[in-house]
């Protein structure tokens, strides 16, 4: 280097060779030579020739000053500018290389995105297989049976995946469950209607036994009523045969006409007697007749109470089809809302994935951080979505 500059003068400066001359002690050279010519000789300052040198050799020097400063300032100019033109380049270059890395990724970057939602499909379906088993309230035994049909129709086969054997023993247990339930609320709501049976049946046979006591009450009055008058008319018509007697000795013929008296009364007496019994005969029939009526009315209302507990059933029925339809509906929305959540997951690990490739990570390490802290598997990170 200083064998090239030992030959290079200020008069051959370029915009070439610049980058070798202005460098640290660069200028030096040049410095040395002008110095040389101007202290090589002493002009004498008491002639004008000699005073005129040396302004000659001051002005050469200045000369030489913008010879050296001025092709210096415009390479320096050169320097500066070029700083924004390597940015530029580089900016240019890292653009294209990034769009060229994501372009050659993205066959990857979908297969994952698709596999992701693959794998979220079969969590779904087998979580839904095991929610057929879970209730807010108690069902009722045909809600069981209409699940249970549901479920036996889930096909388990080799669309199920590597899922296929959890899918399979989920679907078991979730049958058994069922299964189970639908026994116990079957034999719970025949218990309820075997109740409802049983006291409609009770409330008809007290109530019949309630008439018959009536009946048998009323009988019973009216018997001791009769047997309580018929005994006063005997003891009347004995007090009168009496009176008739001692009146006897007195004359026979008001003796015959009491006899006669007597014996009218006695058979005014027998029919009475017989009219009593007639009507007691008839209250009895009479109670029969409520009885019968009582009975009548039991058995209309155990038939409207059975017709009630079967209205009940239907609307029951009823209900729990408006309950399913309502149930399918939300479930609908709900997978909708997880769909559009797996998305959204989708997008945020990607991005997160990115992010750590972007620090030299590779991106089988970036997609496993990423996936173990979307399932809370590090202490103290999460990932927002």
């Amino acid at each position: 280097m200083s064998a090239e500059q030992q030959v290079i003068t200020i008069d051959d400066i370029s915009a070439d060779n610049a980058p070798a001359i202005y460098v640290a002690g660069g200028l030096g050279q040049f410095f040395d030579a002008v110095k040389a010519e101007v202290t090589g000789e002493v002009p004498d300052l008491k002639t004008a020739k000699g005073r005129a040198r040396i302004a000659s050799l001051a002005a050469t020097v200045s000369k030489s000053k913008t010879a050296v400063e001025k092709p210096g300032r415009d390479y320096l100019k050169r320097l500066k500018e070029m700083p924004k033109v390597v940015e530029a380049e580089l900016r240019e270059f890292v653009t294209k290389m990034d769009a060229l890395r994501d372009a050659t990724r993205q066959p990857l970057t979908d297969w994952e995105a698709a596999e992701l939602a693959r794998t979220d499909k079969h969590v779904d379906g087998i979580q839904a297989i095991k929610d057929l088993a879970v209730f807010e309230s108690t069902p009722t035994a045909a809600h069981v049976a209409d699940l249970i049909a549901q479920l036996e129709l889930v096909a388990i086969s080799e669309t199920w995946e590597e899922f296929l054997a959890e899918a399979a023993q989920v679907k078991d247990q979730t049958l058994v469950k069922l299964r189970a339930l639908r026994a116990e609320r079957t034999q719970y709501e025949a218990e309820q209607a075997e109740l409802v049976r049983l006291r409609a049946e009770a409330e008809a046979q007290a109530q019949r036994d309630r008439d018959a006591e009536i009946a048998r009450a009323a009988a019973e009055q009216a018997r001791l009523q009769a047997e309580q008058q018929a005994k006063a008319e005997r003891e009347a018509a004995a007090r009168r045969e009496q009176e008739l007697l001692d009146q006897a000795a007195a004359t026979q013929r008001a003796a015959a006409q009491a006899a006669l008296e007597a014996e009218a009364a006695a058979e005014c007496q027998r029919l009475q007697l017989e009219l009593q019994a007639e009507q007691s005969r008839a209250a009895a029939a009479q109670a029969e007749t409520n009885r019968i009526a009582t009975e009548q009315r039991a058995e209309q209302e155990r038939i409207a109470a059975v017709r009630r507990q079967e209205e009940a059933v239907e609307q029951a029925r009823l209900a729990e089809i408006a309950r399913q339809a309502a149930e399918a509906e939300e479930a609908q929305r709900q997978q909708k809302a997880r769909e559009a959540d797996q998305a959204h997951k989708v997008k945020i690990m990607g991005a997160a994935k990115e992010a750590l490739m972007s620090m030299n990570i590779t991106e089988e390490l970036a997609k496993a951080i990423v996936l173990k802290i979307a399932r809370r598997e590090v202490p103290n990170i999460t990932i927002h979505f």
